[in-house]
């Protein structure tokens, strides 16, 4: 099975650099007219630069691929509706959106100001809430669509001094997971990656002799398989880094059920608080709906 991308739009957020930059080279290489998307700001998402959206898009051209540089800020409405704007104006179609725009401003939740959780939730969170809500009107007229979200493991998983940042992560996923049900009938199907690598966002993070092995090109091939049409996979969660590869799930136990009809007090719960809590067999659900039926047949 070949993979390509030929006649293919590709929007892609925060790709002046880092992973963003690795995605558009590889889709460009095989067949996508690609929109570069970055601000080109620093790592806590201040100033601008055309600089790094410009260059990859040379570095594309030089390969013989077509690409156009974007410096909207996808934090706002009207710049992510402009984004999607350009590409149509540019090449009269997007089929694929890559949400991978992002910022930093660490600090532990007591010492981070409400601004700076706030701004960070904008650009994850928000900025992709606003790009794919601009294009999945494209998407839906034409019965074809792939959307790729960047969650992360400290959304998943947490992570000391991230309370922002992951806040924002698990929100995508959230978002995610719902917008998949309505995206199924238009063909147009969404997942997310969890990426782990050595990027500008984690300069500094992993020691050198790590870092090297951490390298963007090893989760781009991931990212270009769900953004392709032999994708029909639609709400996965794939952790990807080192060469690494697998699938994350949001499960549930199997937990104790009490009859509905005695009374439940809290000293029960805390003697089988343990048995409540116990993963062996637990289940994985598709939506909310199916969750919901679970709970009143249980037992």
């Amino acid at each position: 099975m070949s993979i390509r991308f030929d006649g293919r739009v590709v929007v892609i957020t925060g790709a002046g650099s880092g992973l963003g930059k690795s995605y558009a080279l590889h889709l460009a290489a095989h067949g996508a007219r690609v929109v570069v998307n970055d601000r080109g700001g620093n790592v806590e998402g201040e100033g601008a630069s055309q600089a790094p959206s410009q260059f990859v898009v040379e570095e594309i051209k030089k390969g013989g691929g077509e690409a156009v540089a974007n410096f909207d800020d996808v934090s706002q409405v009207e710049g992510a509706n402009s984004l999607i704007k350009q590409a149509l104006d540019q090449f009269g179609t997007v089929d694929v959106l890559i949400c991978n725009a992002g910022i930093l401003r660490d600090k532990s939740f007591l010492k981070m100001s409400l601004d700076d959780f706030e701004l960070v939730l904008r650009v994850h969170l928000l900025g992709a809430v606003y790009v794919t809500k601009a294009v999945f009107p494209v998407m839906k007229d034409k019965r074809y669509g792939r959307i790729v979200m960047t969650t992360s493991a400290s959304g998943l998983y947490g992570n000391f001094g991230q309370t922002n940042y992951a806040t924002a992560k698990l929100g995508i996923v959230g978002f995610m997971n719902s917008l998949k049900l309505e995206g199924l009938k238009y063909n147009i199907r969404i997942n997310a990656v969890a990426p782990l690598a050595a990027t500008r966002l984690a300069q500094g993070v992993f020691p050198e002799g790590i870092a090297s092995r951490l390298k963007p090109e090893l989760v781009t091939p991931l990212v270009a398989y769900l953004c392709s049409e032999q994708c029909e996979a639609s709400g996965d969660i794939i952790s990807a880094g080192a060469g690494s590869y697998s699938a994350v799930k949001i499960v549930e136990s199997k937990g104790v059920r009490f009859g509905t009809e005695e009374e439940v007090t809290s000293e029960m719960i805390a003697a089988e608080y343990r048995d409540i809590t116990k993963m062996e067999g637990a289940t994985s659900f598709d939506d909310a709906q199916e969750q919901f039926a679970s709970v009143l047949t249980r037992y």
